[in-house]
């Protein structure tokens, strides 16, 4: 490794150690947090891909819709929860001087309204079940979605949920959510085109509609 390398390498320990500073790993708010954000993709991809091999929710509730509907209130109510997780972490972790100024707060902001166009956008070109995973429930559509905003990101979905909790995390400021928000990310490729949940893999009609 070159010598500059050394010192890139240098600088980026040092500002990770600066961040880690600020953030209580001990503190309940904040392993709430991380459970919650750690538990929730965790759930949908095993219920979904038992419900794509068994089919047994669908049989249960006596219809693919019911069990598709059935699924994302779980699933709702469990983001409910790792939203309070979150805004209860960033409550109580220890807050950073410099991100409280008016243009981190700016950017903060731009970061939120981002999301949430990305993340509303995603919904209305899904729909509620090709967000809540429909396709795992035999719940297909007719034509691949190719609409804004999927015209311009793989996973835009993931990239608006993942800037909301960035833009959120710099408006209050504490470290500790920047961690979470990175936390959020997919650790692989994710289905094109997936709502709310993204699982990381799924039926091949999931990315042929999709992609």
């Amino acid at each position: 490794m070159s010598l500059s390398g050394d010192r890139g390498a240098g600088r980026d320990f040092c500002v990770m150690t600066r961040l880690l500073g600020y953030v209580d790993p001990l503190d309940p708010s904040f392993v709430a947090a991380v459970v919650t954000i750690t538990f929730n993709p965790l759930y949908w991809n095993v219920v979904a891909r038992w419900e794509h091999k068994t089919r047994k929710l669908s049989r249960a509730f006596g219809s693919p819709y019911l069990a598709c509907y059935s699924l994302s209130v779980t699933i709702l109510l469990l983001n409910f929860l790792r939203s309070h997780c979150f805004t209860q972490a960033m409550l109580s972790q220890p807050r950073m001087e410099s991100l409280d100024t008016p243009a981190a707060y700016s950017l903060g902001l731009t970061l939120l309204g981002l999301g949430v166009v990305l993340v509303l956008s995603s919904f209305f070109a899904l729909g509620f079940t090709g967000t809540f995973l429909g396709d795992y429930f035999g719940i297909l559509k007719e034509a691949r979605v190719t609409v804004f905003p999927f015209n311009i990101l793989d996973n835009p979905m993931y990239w608006g949920s993942t800037a909301n909790y960035l833009g959120w995390a710099i408006i209050s400021p504490a470290p500790a959510g920047a961690v979470g928000s990175e936390a959020r990310q997919p650790h692989g490729p994710a289905p094109d085109g997936a709502g709310g949940p993204h699982l990381h893999s799924g039926p091949p009609i999931r990315r042929a509609l999709h992609r």
